[in-house]
């Protein structure tokens, strides 16, 4: 009997969350030192969404014929060689070259996924899943603070250390992972959780997903939810160094990646017990409300704050808004389609939070960069406050006369 590969599916997942989440406050303030303007960096952050749009589809479907462990390894070996080149940037286009390679080659996650959809039974893989809900909180956690504590020393030991880390990982799979054939545990034909993602042209088949009544608005709000937090991801430090100051002096990298580890703290609280309980409490419709609610306050009271103790306290109302939205949206997305098309759906989500990692970026570096500090902070929580109001729609009623 094969040994259970969850183990090594979390240390990999870990790995590459905490080296993600390393480089994440470190970036901007990276970009900026080499002359980037914020509208520049919220392209530096686009360019790694829309290599992973166009190149996502297309490493699912290799590794539906290779084999999940061969393309895992080509994913991290381009993050590795991303990272590698990013620590050595003297010129923007170099950062520019890091970030292709790196997006070109993501993969990571969905493949994580597919691979433990390929060696888990049906109905034992929600909570075969969970091991990447606990890798993400972890990396949210740690990853940052060590962004903040090591670029206290220069902003290349981060890079170094995420480099390092993706080398780990890349032992990890090497070393620990079987090789398994794709759909070995499930039935012929079947696509499970981490089935194939839609390819960037086939138009008409999200069409048809946006049309199902019910299905439609939950993919509206996961749309809405993924745009709101990246604008919150991408824009955040560059809005902080402009906005906060702590000792006499403007939040940088370190400020920022202590920020975001408190963010992660909370988060792990959060997906540690909490969620099932107020799952079981609320239910996931009016959970979804409220992770909507509270995010458009916590977003929007950003603008209007100066002070480190009212951020904290925002950023705890926030953090439990954007901490609910995910499991529970995705939640209502796979009880609205068929066994049979949830790997499509979720790879469907996918592909809107690439495009919401395209979008929100670009938007927030064009506020910021014109000084609209309030203005990016009211944008980010008026978008939350679209996905309430479109939450409060009752399931499966559609929002035009179409009948179902």
């Amino acid at each position: 009997m094969r040994k259970s590969p969850l183990l090594p599916i979390f240390l990999i997942v870990l790995v590459d969350i905490l080296g993600y989440t390393i480089i994440l406050p470190l970036l901007p303030f990276y970009s900026e030192r080499l002359g980037a303007s914020p509208f520049v960096v919220g392209w530096l952050i686009s360019t790694y969404a829309v290599c992973q749009l166009v190149s996502g589809p297309i490493i699912g479907s290799l590794s539906d014929r290779m084999g999940r462990r061969p393309l895992l390894i080509v994913s991290q070996v381009g993050t590795l060689i991303g990272f590698l080149i990013l620590s050595q940037a003297t010129s923007l286009w170099v950062i520019f070259l890091s970030r292709i390679i790196d997006g070109a080659t993501a993969g990571n996650l969905s493949l994580a996924q597919a691979y433990i959809s390929d060696v888990t039974e049906p109905h034992k893989r929600a909570q075969s899943f969970g091991v990447i809900g606990i890798a993400f909180g972890l990396g949210f956690l740690v990853g940052p603070a060590i962004s903040g504590f090591l670029a206290g020393f220069g902003y290349a030991y981060p890079i170094y250390a995420a480099a390092a880390l993706s080398a780990t990982s890349i032992l990890c799979t090497w070393a620990l992972l079987p090789q398994v054939t794709p759909g070995e545990a499930g039935s012929a034909g079947e696509t499970g959780p981490g089935g194939r993602r839609l390819g960037l042209l086939e138009w008409s088949r999200y069409v048809e997903y946006f049309r199902r009544p019910g299905l439609r608005e939950l993919l509206l709000e996961f749309f809405l939810f993924a745009l709101c937090f990246s604008s919150f991801t991408s824009g955040f430090a560059l809005f902080a160094e402009r906005r906060f100051s702590w000792q006499g002096h403007a939040f940088g990298a370190k400020e920022v990646g202590y920020v975001f580890a408190y963010v992660g703290f909370l988060g792990v609280i959060l997906q540690g017990g909490l969620i099932g309980r107020l799952v079981k409490w609320l239910g996931e419709p009016k959970l979804v409300k409220s992770g909507f609610l509270c995010t458009a306050i916590g977003y929007g009271a950003l603008g209007l704050i100066d002070r480190i103790p009212e951020l904290l306290a925002i950023s705890a109302v926030a953090s439990y808004g954007t901490g609910v939205l995910r499991p529970a949206v995705t939640s209502l997305i796979t009880q609205k389609a068929s066994r049979q098309e949830q790997g499509v759906v979720l790879g469907l989500t996918q592909s809107l939070t690439s495009i919401a990692q395209i979008l929100a970026p670009l938007l927030s570096g064009f506020l910021i960069g014109k000084d609209w500090l309030a203005a990016w902070a009211l944008v980010a929580g008026g978008i939350a406050f679209c996905g309430f109001l479109l939450s409060t729609v009752p399931a499966g009623v559609p929002v035009d006369k179409t009948t179902a």
